[in-house]
């Protein structure tokens, strides 16, 4: 798997590091963020979306992303969509 590395939030420090990646080959954003306190977790498996299941699947995960990493997300859309941007 080669994963193109965005960026990871700048006020990372030790043990925390939100980071943005795309996996060209799959088309698909890699995102690694926080875990999401219990509260958090119950609110997003209690949303109801029509025509889904509620609750989150075994094989998903809610994660937190800083605000501050907007643009890295942007980013990586945009490189998602052209892959000769790098």
């Amino acid at each position: 798997m080669d994963l193109q590395f965005i960026g990871i939030d700048p006020n990372t420090g030790d043990g925390e590091s939100p980071t943005v990646w795309v996996d060209q080959e799959k088309r698909e954003l890699v995102l690694q963020g926080w875990k999401p306190d219990p509260e958090l977790e119950a609110a997003c498996a209690a949303f109801e979306v029509p025509g889904h299941a509620k609750g989150i699947p075994d094989h998903e995960a809610v994660i937190r992303i800083p605000a501050r990493m907007v643009h890295m997300i942007r980013e990586a859309c945009d490189a998602i969509e052209r892959p000769d941007v790098a």
